[in-house]
């Protein structure tokens, strides 16, 4: 029986502990953890009809009601023609409605209404029993804990990317 050369068997173990130190990263860890989140919440919303796009896009309204397309589009980094569609379904279920800016006749103000609101709170709810089946097993002291340093590590990169974006150095 042929075995591969030591210095491969090494070289593919140093490999596979590399790729499992990944489950402990940061980086790696809130990324997986936002996705499945992201899934459970999308298993929970469907009874309601709605996709994932269309609940951020809700969600994102109900902090900034009364906002233009374009400010809503920019919240969500999104181009403002792929936010007009998810209104365009919004506004045909009944959830969202387009009001003319008195300011600027091209421009439209989004409102939810009284049924979008409804469902925001049915949405409200679900995210909160999906971060209930998260956060099992953390008493209340350490939830606390972990948001708030998820809050200082949010603080940080926000503070880097300034930095970056006004031409400062990186740890400055």
């Amino acid at each position: 029986m042929n075995f591969p050369p030591i210095t491969l068997m090494i070289s593919m173990l140093t490999i596979w502990n590399a790729m499992t130190d990944l489950d402990r990263t940061l980086g790696f860890v809130l990324h997986d953890v936002a996705r499945l989140l992201r899934r459970r919440f999308d298993q929970r919303a469907r009874e309601l009809g709605l996709t994932r796009s269309q609940w951020w896009v809700m969600s994102h309204l109900a902090r900034s009601e009364g906002c233009k397309q374009a400010e809503l589009a920019d919240a969500l980094e999104v181009e403002p023609i792929t936010l007009a569609r998810h209104l365009d379904r919004l506004e045909t279920a009944g959830l969202v409605e387009r009001r003319a800016c008195p300011a600027d006749r091209r421009a439209w103000r989004l409102h939810l209404t009284a049924a979008g609101r409804e469902v925001l709170t049915q949405l409200r709810r679900l995210g909160a029993e999906t971060r209930e089946e998260a956060m099992a097993g953390l008493d209340a002291a350490e939830r606390e804990q972990l948001i708030d340093r998820l809050l200082t590590v949010k603080a940080n990169v926000l503070k880097a990317i300034a930095g970056a974006e006004a031409g400062s150095p990186p740890h400055g």
